[in-house]
């Protein structure tokens, strides 16, 4: 009776500790403020990601993704957001937080190069050479708000450098970050805007109307840059995970994804 109960309590804890290595094992969470534009190439490295790091240990390491503009991102996280890193959309925001003393030392890198186009949901309606916008036959231009996304800054730099900037405020209308100003377009709101060139080429799937590729001259390149934060909750259980998931981004199957979604390598 004595041995019956010894051997029931000893299973008991074995099962226990089972149970508790499992939880163990799915502990791992990885939340990633990413910009906007780069959320839907993230979410299919992210997926890369979990399910090569479900096997030989039997850790199933999960990554959050947060979405929004580099500029929101930053403010939240100088503010104590508990991310553990940050894909911008520029060099500027991740330079910023680096000067700040956020960033893990050596993590700060180029992940991809964006390119601007000029994009309308109706087909032949944008011309090759951008024309259409001399032309003044729409009541709005969308572009993302350049106080706080980047590509809205490069819209704003290269409608400048066209000399069309003062002339067309009236009709300009701001989205809060590059995924609300292309849901502006796409739903007619308005009849053009500036979007990131990733946004109109996605693999698998076919996305209508009519761009134009701005020339990088008009426009600072867009360098998109990633850190890891120091203060990552992460590293609490696993100091390595966020270093293992930015050498995830450089390689090359996800350089692969990220030049297939419509993006130049560094």
């Amino acid at each position: 009776m004595r041995k019956t109960k010894l051997k029931s309590l000893t299973c008991f804890f074995v099962l226990f500790g089972c149970l508790m290595g499992t939880s163990q094992a799915v502990a791992d969470e990885l939340k990633v403020a990413v910009a906007s534009n780069f959320y839907p190439t993230m979410k299919l490295i992210a997926k890369h990601f979990e399910l090569k790091t479900a096997g030989s240990s039997g850790q199933q390491h999960k990554v959050i993704l947060i979405p929004g503009s580099s500029g929101k991102h930053y403010a939240q996280i100088m503010n104590g957001a508990p991310f553990d890193m940050f894909f911008s959309a520029d060099t500027e925001h991740a330079k910023l937080l680096e000067q700040e003393g956020k960033v893990d030392s050596g993590t700060r890198f180029t992940y991809a190069k964006g390119k601007l186009i000029l994009w309308s949901s109706i087909d032949n309606y944008v011309d090759s050479k951008g024309e259409v916008l001399n032309k003044k036959d729409f009541r709005y231009l969308a572009i993302a708000n350049p106080k706080l996304a980047p590509y809205g800054k490069s819209a704003e730099e290269a409608l400048r450098s066209l000399k069309l900037w003062e002339n067309l405020q009236g009709r300009l209308v701001r989205g809060e970050n590059i995924a609300q100003t292309f849901q502006f377009i796409s739903s007619g709101n308005a009849k053009l805007g500036f979007v990131a060139y990733s946004q109109i080429k996605k693999p698998a799937l076919s996305i209508g109307g009519s761009f134009w590729e701005v020339p990088q001259t008009l426009y600072k390149p867009i360098e998109q840059q990633a850190v890891l934060l120091k203060d990552s909750p992460v590293k609490k259980s696993n100091r390595y995970i966020g270093r293992e998931f930015l050498s995830f981004v450089k390689s090359d199957e996800s350089l692969r994804v990220i030049f297939e979604s419509g993006y130049d390598l560094p």
